[in-house]
């Protein structure tokens, strides 16, 4: 466990530097914002991240969360999951992965697997399209809601 939250800390650190780099100002809030994208596995709404931390800063407003995940967005260090209707959930960008999203209960669940490199450059080659990044999704039910659907 302490080394998970060593790497916690780290990816916080370089997130943090990342964003001063670029010439973003570090905020208590903002820190607390990017630090429960790192450490939270659930690809949450601005909504849920807002009910999460609220509590701590009392001048903390939705419109505060939205307007970190769109600075944290541009500087690409979360990326906006959207799917469909639903309420766009965010992830804190790490590389190598793709989605697995429930078609039940819509929990979206990180797999690891190489990037499809190849995938762009066929793309590229074949479109003559300027392939610029890629997005994977895989559908399924989750082991829970397969669980419920069984009794």
């Amino acid at each position: 466990m302490a080394v998970e939250h060593h790497s916690a800390e780290m990816k916080l650190q370089e997130a943090v530097q990342q964003l001063r780099d670029q010439g973003v100002r570090i905020t208590p809030q903002r820190q607390a914002v990017l630090a429960y994208l790192i450490e939270a596995d659930t690809h949450p709404t601005a909504d849920e991240i807002y009910k999460a931390l609220s509590p701590k800063f009392d001048s903390m407003s939705v419109a505060t969360i939205y307007n970190n995940l769109k600075v944290f967005k541009e500087c690409g260090l979360v990326s906006e999951l959207t799917y469909g209707d639903a309420a766009s959930r965010y992830d804190f960008e790490t590389a190598n992965h793709y989605h697995v999203i429930c078609t039940s209960c819509g929990k979206i669940t990180d797999f690891q697997y190489p990037r499809l490199d190849e995938v762009e450059q066929i793309a590229q080659h074949l479109s003559g399209h300027k392939i610029t990044h890629h997005r994977m999704e895989i559908y399924g039910i989750c082991p829970e809601c397969t669980k419920k659907e069984e009794r």
